[in-house]
């Protein structure tokens, strides 16, 4: 599995492989560093969009180990380090007991609904049932595109009409599911941020909707994020964040970026888990998200 998840992420990375880090595997094949090459690293990994805290920590580490020993191996320093960030927040595993309810929240344009839907697939494909809830009602297109992903999957999409109330067919999803059962329900939401206060009141009424039916609901809320827009997203993540009560993160887009590596600085800014990544267009192309396998790729490994 870890050997599948590892050519994942080299493939996903490639872009950030080829446009910024394509001399950093001449630089990490070294054992001894000096002054210049130790800044042509570092600015390659800014550009990798490590952020500054992320690359000035790997730094500051590879400088301690050249001034104790003679030499090192740098990939295998740059390995261990970042390793050790992205294992800050590690992601529970997504697990059924009861009718579990997830939401998915994210500013229009990340890939919210697209992610939904191979949520769905990936669920389904490992044997369990899904109920997959329209509850974007301000989009035509959101609600025919999830009808789309739940026909590919093979499992049902539950949908009100244009302009409908979130919070009721939220309702209907999470009463539908427990009375049949069902192990997922998978609720998209409306990805408008015009301010934080009429976020927060219309993902309060879904909550409170929701807890009519399951008193827990929703488990996890997942803030999906683009990672072509690389750090500039972070002020409307953290916007998302103090609202909607984001349990997990999924980092969408990973295979069309050239700055990859900036799953370190959201995962140190937002201080939450990366539950999933997408790394391509498949069906299958939102995998669980490994730090091992995720630095492997990097690093080229």
């Amino acid at each position: 599995m870890l050997g599948s998840l590892f050519d994942k992420f080299k493939q996903g990375l490639r872009r950030t492989q080829d446009l910024v880090l394509a001399p950093l595997g001449r630089i990490l094949g070294l054992r001894r560093l000096d002054e210049a090459q130790l800044e042509e690293l570092e600015d390659l990994l800014l550009q990798a969009d490590l952020g500054v805290h992320g690359v000035d920590r790997l730094m500051a580490r590879l400088r301690t180990e050249l001034k104790a020993s003679a030499e090192v191996d740098p990939r295998a320093v740059l390995k261990d380090e970042l390793l050790k960030i992205l294992r800050q927040r590690p992601a529970k595993p997504f697990q059924a007991g009861g009718t579990q309810v997830v939401l998915l929240v994210g500013v229009n344009g990340v890939g919210k609904t697209t992610t939904l839907g191979k949520l769905a697939a990936h669920l389904k494909a490992r044997g369990e049932g899904v109920l997959v809830v329209a509850g974007d009602t301000f989009r035509a297109a959101a609600i025919d595109q999830l009808e789309r992903w739940g026909e590919r999957a093979g499992v049902p999409v539950l949908r009100n009409q244009m302009g409908g109330d979130p919070a009721a067919i939220a309702f209907d999803g999470a009463t539908s599911a427990q009375a049949k059962g069902t192990p997922w329900v998978l609720i998209d939401t409306a990805g408008r941020l015009h301010t934080k206060d009429h976020l927060m009141k219309e993902l309060d009424k879904i909550r409170r909707s929701l807890q009519k039916v399951i008193p827990d609901a929703p488990h996890r809320v997942l803030l999906v994020l683009d990672a072509t827009t690389g750090q500039n997203g972070l002020q409307q993540a953290e916007a998302f964040t103090q609202a909607a009560g984001v349990t997990d993160l999924v980092l969408t887009k990973l295979d069309g970026s050239a700055k990859g590596g900036v799953v370190v600085p959201i995962l140190e800014r937002l201080r939450l888990p990366i539950a999933f990544v997408g790394v391509g267009e498949g069906v299958d192309d939102l995998i669980p998200f490994d730090p091992e396998a995720f630095v492997d790729g990097l690093l080229d490994a």
